[in-house]
């Protein structure tokens, strides 16, 4: 083995399949000074002992992407005659489903997968049991059937990657253990037990030993370890008689999965009594290694597994398996730039890592080497989480992932653990009239308020759900008269200082507003892919204030720093301590005039202006707009004088017949209007022009990405962005639903909902451009059913914008 180098482009930290696939992509794309080091044996932490399930189920289309990616790349390593791997994906693999919900689901991710070329099918119970001879079918309606569903050996797989990427010239160090990161000038010192190396960048791929890596650069990532045991069979006779091997089960209501191992079964239980694993201490010799059986933890779960495959009934278990995995904060991976850190990159979280490893790798590499990858990479970014999102927030989250194992996420589903991590001063007034509460960015933010039934239950589904009346009553009441909201958690930054002009001008794709005005600004990359999307108030010649998603806190940070600021601009986050209130509908000039003595007729107050105002003795920034696309205000605050500024607009408001509303209102509104929202409508794989945002874009001044859109108009668009009228009364269209003309796949939904005022269905997403005109016919695929869909000219509602400007 040679020495350890002092030098080197990235260093990976990690010998799984994480680090094996980042080290190799890495090379793949031409970066041959790359080195891997782990401090035992390769694969000897989780993967080692991993179930080795390699399946195409995702549940958004980067996910299903990624692991069919992972699918094509392991059938190439496998078939390498140097470095054989077994790998088979041949058996198929079934999802079980109980219900209509299910299979409501399972239908949607049939038409959500086509976009990314990958063909599931919903199975019958007859067809299950045709599939599955030793499955008992009682109590199934449906199952989602992968054709090339398989596994493969993780040890191999581990080594199989390490040795392409030494072929393409990078460097595996074993029993070499990372002991300290320092930052540097150019980039990074990674102190070793064997050395050091200078690098430009690093990659924590260290598994359930992130936190042990994390302390040198002071991040904590949102990951924690669970136990997770399974166990092997002794040969099966009822196995033996078949003629074929069995498929893959995934069982969400029993909780276990299941695939043929040889002529037996390996069976992995996933019990609701789960148990942490490594947060007080991990031994340092603890590599290649497993914790004792805990057969007792899973009794539980084996009364209704051996109901489900009775076979079990009277198969002996010859091993058991229980070793620790690693859960992200959501169960999606952590993939990506680790927020606030210089050239540093994350692969952690990878509790599925064996069946999308590959597919994160190649993410990964991208990420690094072009600086955004081929998909859209969001619901990976490490960026997401927030510092509220600690190892005590990750493992509350890790077990209540890992007890729903197999249950997916329903639309506006919220899951209880991790709750209340952030909450506003208004959160006790709001929830004693009734608010439903949903989770962004750590906040707790009204979806809608309860109807006065004391029976009601907020029952998320892929139909229209217990709440679609209700949100359908808030958003009339906000268009017919006035409503409030609370949109807290709001992403702001006051930037200010010599010079912030100018360097914003550079960022951002449009026109800098005037003084006292407001406008939306975008940044694309390089390549003139999406980066964000801001609302821009300027407040002085040298001072703005910046307004973006909840969720884009962190990444807008990164974004803004890493934009070079002169050094006499400061920028400061006020996403904590301040908070805001929207006021909208054709009285909301009413309420606000009620509490303020600040005149708000359009010549005092214009559309998209902003003015500070006093209500109720506190200062407060006002700014004239509404993304319901009514008249409106946002009112912004420091959040200690929420309840002070929302009892004195409810005071005023009252007497007026104004509604409290949510975020599924003002969501309906804002389809209506067919509003873009970030990392849904607008996101890097596609430009600000495919968008139609045109407007917002001025191509006479330089900017970031400038050369690229204008390249990107003169060789016209590869997809266009419509709005979309759909015909289907029992279903609003998903993220990800496909889009046809006839029989050719012509596109994908980005955003769905129902229209409450104009009674209608509306999707929106991207199409091939000779399909975009108004009036054009297609269909679309809501959960199963191929409905009838209508281009129609934007804005769908109040086209002339008459509304917010009264």
């Amino acid at each position: 083995m040679s020495s350890l180098p002092d030098r080197a482009q990235v260093v990976v930290i990690g010998g799984g399949v994480g680090g094996a696939s980042t080290f190799y992509h890495l090379t793949e794309h031409g970066w041959t000074d790359v080195v891997l080091v782990e401090r035992d044996e390769l694969a000897s932490g989780s993967t080692w002992h991993a179930a080795g399930q390699v399946t195409q189920f995702g549940a958004v289309q980067t996910m299903v992407g990624l692991k069919k990616y992972s699918v094509e790349l392991y059938t190439r390593l496998a078939a390498d005659p140097e470095a054989p791997i077994t790998y088979r994906r041949d058996d198929g693999g079934i999802r079980l489903g109980y219900d209509q919900s299910d299979l409501d689901g399972y239908r949607h991710f049939v038409g959500m997968a086509k976009g990314m070329g990958v063909d599931f099918e919903v199975l019958g119970p007859s067809e299950m049991a045709e599939a599955h001879p030793l499955l008992d079918i009682t109590g199934l309606t449906c199952g989602l059937w992968d054709p090339v569903d398989g596994d493969i050996d993780p040890t191999g797989l581990v080594n199989g990657l390490c040795k392409a990427g030494r072929r393409n010239g990078g460097q595996v160090f074993r029993h070499t253990e990372v002991i300290g990161l320092e930052s540097t000038a150019e980039g990074w010192l990674v102190r070793t037990n064997k050395g050091d190396i200078e690098c430009e960048s690093f990659v924590n791929a260290g598994g359930y030993r992130v936190h042990q890596i994390g302390k040198f650069y002071g991040l904590e990532s949102a990951v924690s370890s669970m136990e997770h045991q399974y166990f092997l069979t002794e040969e099966l006779p009822e196995l033996e008689a078949l003629d074929r091997r069995v498929p893959l089960i995934r069982d969400p209501g029993d909780d276990f999965y299941s695939r043929q191992e040889h002529n037996g079964l390996l069976v992995g239980i996933y019990e609701q009594g789960c148990k942490t694993w490594g947060r007080n201490h991990i031994p340092n010799d603890f590599a290649g290694k497993l914790e004792p059986p805990d057969l007792d933890r899973i009794a539980d779960n084996m009364e209704r597994v051996m109901k489900r495959l009775p076979v079990l009934e009277t198969a002996g278990i010859s091993s058991v398996i229980n070793g620790p995995i690693a859960y992200s904060g959501d169960g999606v991976p952590i993939v990506g730039k680790l927020p606030g850190v210089r050239n540093g990159y994350a692969m952690l979280g990878i509790r599925a890592g064996i069946g999308e490893g590959g597919g994160l790798g190649k993410v990964l590499a991208e990420i690094i080497v072009d600086g955004e990858s081929e998909w859209d990479s969001w619901c990976l970014d490490p960026r997401r989480f927030t510092q509220y999102a600690d190892e005590s927030y990750a493992s509350a989250k890790a077990v209540e992932e890992y007890q729903r194992e197999f249950v997916f996420h329903r639309p506006d589903e919220h899951r209880p653990a991790g709750r209340k991590a952030k909450c506003t001063p208004l959160y006790d007034v709001l929830a004693a009239k009734g608010a439903e509460f949903g989770a962004l960015n750590g906040w707790e933010r009204v979806l809608y308020f309860h109807p006065v039934e004391n029976d009601f239950q907020h029952v998320p589904e892929f139909r229209f759900s217990t709440f679609h009346h209700q949100v359908g009553a808030e958003a009339r009441a906000v268009r017919d008269n006035v409503g409030i909201v609370e949109i807290s958690g709001f992403t702001r930054f006051e930037v200010e200082g010599s010079g912030a002009d100018e360097w914003f001008d550079h960022l951002m794709a449009g026109r800098l507003p005037a003084i006292g005005r407001s406008a939306l600004a975008y940044v694309s990359d390089e390549q003139g892919r999406f980066r964000s999307e801001f609302t821009m108030l300027r407040l002085a010649e040298d001072r703005f204030w910046l307004f973006s998603a909840a969720l884009a806190e962190w990444h807008d940070l990164d974004l803004l720093n890493e934009a070079d600021p002169p050094a006499s601009v400061t920028i400061t986050n006020l996403s904590d301590t301040h908070n805001a209130l929207m006021v909208a509908g054709p009285r909301s000039r009413d309420v606000l005039g009620s509490v303020t003595d600040h005149p708000l007729d359009n010549k005092s107050f214009p559309w998209l202006s902003t003015r500070e105002i006093n209500i109720g003795g506190l200062m407060v920034r006002a700014l004239r707009l509404s993304f319901t696309g009514e008249l409106g205000w946002e009112l912004h605050f420091p959040i200690q004088h929420s309840v002070a500024v929302y009892e004195a607009l409810w005071a005023a408001g009252e007497p007026l017949g104004m509604v409290n509303f949510g975020l599924l209102a003002t969501e309906s509104m804002r389809m209506e209007k067919n509003y873009r929202v970030w990392k849904h409508d607008i996101h890097t794989e596609f430009t600000v022009l495919e968008a139609g945002l045109d407007r917002f874009v001025d191509l006479n001044k330089d900017f970031r990405g400038r050369d690229a859109i204008i390249a990107q108009r003169e060789a016209g668009d590869r997809r266009r962005f419509v709005a979309i009228e759909v015909a289907n009364d029992e279903a609003a269209a998903h993220t990800g639903d496909p889009i046809w003309a006839g029989d050719h796949l012509i596109g994908v939904v980005t955003s769905g909902g129902y229209g409450h005022t104009m009674n209608t269905n509306i999707a929106m997403g991207y199409v091939v451009p000779e399909y975009a005109e108004p009036g054009t016919e297609l269909a679309i695929d809501v959960i199963g059913v191929r409905s009838p869909a209508v281009v129609r000219a934007e804005p769908m509602f109040d086209p002339a914008h008459e509304r917010p400007r009264a």
